[in-house]
């Protein structure tokens, strides 16, 4: 008998829960087990899903494949009616200790093949708390979950359920003992950051949150937010973006598109002016931030002319790390009923987006030369700065210690101290 392999698709949100699953299933005590926690933002995400399994069942004939995460919440038949598939479990039952223990015990596949409860009825967050997931010097806490948006392109609230909030008390605790155990960075995680608090008492933003913990854990030497809606943005957050050196001056945006129609197309809640006016705000009360967003290359129903407005907000916006999606249409949500723009324009416009965004990283790089940074060493020879920016090192460091460095120059993507 062996230890459970887990294999991860997607987020950095899976990957967060991945750890949860691994201790769940060590304290279980299962054995002989593959789990592959799927994405679900794509029809491609699912495909390498599938591509993965079959993959899998390949090198481990003997184990018992599970399969769980967003592709198997919003898709369990597709999962389920595959040979190399034992069983299926959702998004929810992945992070309950009760399944664990029952996958443990079912030695010879007496329960359902398929375990997966209506997301839609979750209401909390689960109770799951990983101390430390990440490197030993960036931990990652998971403060939220689910999305009450629906966006035309995304499956995701359908994977994940609605909103619902991690209370300010149990995150500043759970950062408090990351701390104590020498973690000199933490990031805030979630599906939609900026919903933070919603559906807790007295509806605080995450802009509380971020003031709360800088407040209450003054040992924390670095605190970083994960991708936002800028549209979201609360004061209190702007404030911290102002005020509070020890919050990362690095944002991404989840921005999407950079035309108005597109946009509302997409059902989208902001326009391009809203996102370059938020740029301009964040930036003149923290002149070093630096930003990256998410972008949809190919939408359906997309011109070149409107292509040409997401072009143009990589240098209206200052965005400096892209990630760029080509479309592809999700079974299930109202944009893969519209009209499609050709796979080949689609293909060539993302790579438009692409190259921009090298040459943002390429002037980005370029600036920090002969500058001063902080770097928080990731391993013995690679950090990264208060920006996010990679920083090589020919000299050994510490892991996980910050260390202050001149920039002496870059090679390819990376700074070199």
């Amino acid at each position: 008998m062996t230890a459970p392999r887990f294999t991860t698709l997607g987020c950095r949100l899976n990957a967060y829960e991945t750890e949860a699953m691994k201790e769940m299933s060590r304290e279980a005590g299962l054995e002989n087990a593959v789990i592959v926690n799927t994405c679900a933002v794509t029809s491609e995400a699912v495909r390498k899903a599938r591509q993965e399994i079959r993959r899998l069942r390949r090198e481990n004939p003997e184990a018992r494949v599970i399969v769980t995460g967003c592709a198997a919440q919003t898709e369990p038949d597709t999962f389920a009616a595959m040979d190399e598939v034992d069983s299926v479990i959702g998004n929810t039952e992945k992070m309950q200790r009760d399944t664990w223990a029952g996958l443990a015990t079912d030695f010879v596949g007496e329960t359902e093949k398929v375990c997966v409860d209506d997301i839609m009825s979750v209401t909390e967050t689960a109770g799951h708390l990983i101390d430390g997931f990440g490197t030993r010097s960036r931990a990652y806490v998971q403060v939220q979950n689910g999305c009450d948006h629906r966006c035309t392109f995304c499956i995701i609230p359908y994977g994940r359920g609605n909103s619902r909030s991690v209370a300010a008390g149990v995150v500043v605790d759970q950062i408090k003992r990351l701390v104590a155990r020498g973690y000199n960075e933490v990031v805030l995680t979630g599906v939609d950051l900026t919903s933070w608090g919603a559906d807790l008492p007295s509806q605080p933003k995450l802009g509380d949150l971020v003031m709360r913990i800088l407040k209450l854990v003054p040992d924390l030497p670095r605190l970083r937010i994960s991708s936002i809606d800028s549209i979201e943005v609360d004061e209190n957050l702007m404030q911290a973006i102002a005020t509070e050196p020890r919050l990362m001056p690095h944002l991404h945006l989840s921005l999407q598109h950079g035309d108005d129609l597109i946009l509302k197309r997409m059902k989208r809640r902001h326009l391009r002016d809203d996102a370059i006016r938020f740029v301009e705000d964040a930036s003149r009360l923290r002149p070093e931030m630096t930003f990256g967003a998410d972008i949809i290359a190919g939408f359906p129903t997309e011109t070149e002319a409107q292509f040409d407005n997401s072009l143009k907000l990589v240098e209206e916006c200052d965005l400096t790390w892209l990630h760029v999606f080509p479309y592809s249409p999700r079974p299930g949500t109202p944009a893969a009923r519209m009209p499609q723009v050709d796979g080949r324009a689609i293909k060539a416009r993302a790579a438009r987006l692409r190259d921009a965004g090298a040459r943002r990283v390429s002037r980005h790089l370029e600036a920090q030369v002969g500058r001063a940074h902080r770097v928080l060493m990731e391993n013995p020879h690679m950090g990264r700065t208060e920006q996010f920016t990679e920083v090589a090192f020919d000299a050994p460091q510490t892991e996980g210690e910050i260390v202050d460095v001149t920039i002496a120059g870059r090679t390819g993507d990376r700074l070199v101290a």
